[in-house]
């Protein structure tokens, strides 16, 4: 089996020399790591490819599955229940940074079906991550391609100079969001409340909530676009769920033009948006409304627009449609994943 997808994140390299030096902390294609200190609770299983060789860091431990008890993608999914990761963190060292150790690691009671059924459920499983990470590496795809056909429409046709030029916010309406905590929730009816973090991994949850009687412009639905004017400015089709728009985020709108063009157009502007608030050292980075004004945007005639919208529309509709089907299946695998390692669930062996 791959391990290929089973960790994320980017490599740090050591030479050849260090690597020897760190054999110790070798780690194999198919062994399990888990943080040992801070967010403890994390697992990956290390990856088939590119390389052949690993090495862990102080702050990780790792597990070399027996393949003749166990299968370790069945270990991995077990690792990432409710009931694992609370005995992981009530088990954890609380003095100075909370951290575990080996010995707890070791000593950590898991209930293991004979082996059939555990290749029969990680399978399952898998297979729902495996659809998830298509879905996402197509995403990836339909971005680049969109962003590649804007590009040649816009900034390579020498059409583009005869075209009309209008500031950025006169394409689409920018609609701040609102100090939430003005607005707290009463009882079990809530909106979660969408802020950066929320923006940053497109889903609500551990969310703040808000009212339900929230001013309906705030409300943010799937497939709207948002754009994080402080902090980490981001710009992002928003795919995880029904919420409400937290200060420092903009939805942003348009009854003239369609969604692709404008969300298209921040993306754009977004590595000088970024630049300008890094420039900002005194406070934390934004930008500001008069830098919607500055940025320009080029807009076509009404014929040429039409024809773009047939190619680009069903793009982002394409997109949308992807992140929301992650957004099922994730939920899916979430719920099967304890009624099948209590047996809830059986699998067909």
């Amino acid at each position: 089996m791959s391990f290929d997808r089973w960790v994320e994140g980017e490599f740090v390299y050591v030479s050849e020399q260090k690597a020897r030096e760190l054999n110790p902390n070798a780690a194999n294609p198919g062994d399990l790591v888990f943080t040992q200190r801070g967010t403890i609770g994390q697992v990956a299983i290390i990856p088939s490819s590119p390389y052949e060789r690993y090495v862990i860091s102080q702050s990780q431990m790792k597990l070399t599955v027996d393949s003749s008890k166990a299968d370790t993608l069945f270990l991995y999914y077990i690792f990432k229940t409710n009931e694992q990761q609370d005995y992981i963190h009530r088990n954890a060292i609380q003095t100075g940074v909370p951290h575990t150790n080996l010995e707890t690691l070791r000593n950590t009671p898991i209930k293991l079906p004979p082996l059939p059924e555990q290749c029969a459920i990680s399978h399952v499983l898998g297979s729902l991550d495996d659809k998830i990470e298509l879905n996402r590496r197509m995403n990836q795809t339909l971005e680049a391609i969109a962003s590649a056909v804007f590009k040649t429409w816009f900034v390579e046709n020498p059409e583009a100079e005869k075209w009309e030029v209008k500031p950025l916010d006169k394409i689409a309406n920018f609609l701040n969001g609102l100090a939430l905590q003005k607005f707290p929730p009463k009882g079990d009816d809530y909106l979660p409340v969408i802020k950066i973090a929320q923006l940053r991994k497109n889903d609500t949850v551990d969310a703040d909530k808000a009212s339900t009687s929230v001013p309906a412009p705030y409300i943010v639905n799937d497939g709207d676009v948002l754009f994080s004017w402080s902090g980490s400015l981001e710009v992002v089709i928003w795919c995880g769920g029904k919420g409400a728009l937290n200060q420092h985020l903009f939805k942003v709108t348009s009854d003239e033009y369609p969604k692709w063009f404008y969300y298209q157009w921040i993306k754009s502007h977004l590595p000088e948006f970024q630049q300008i608030a890094a420039g900002k050292a005194t406070t934390m980075g934004h930008i500001q409304r008069h830098h919607l004004s500055a940025a320009e945007v080029i807009v076509p005639p009404q014929i040429e627009m039409v024809k773009f919208d047939k190619i680009m529309t069903p793009i982002l509709d394409r997109l949308i449609s992807n992140n929301l089907e992650v957004r099922t299946l994730a939920m899916l695998r979430d719920a099967l994943l304890p009624k099948l390692m209590s047996g809830e669930v059986q699998v067909r062996v």
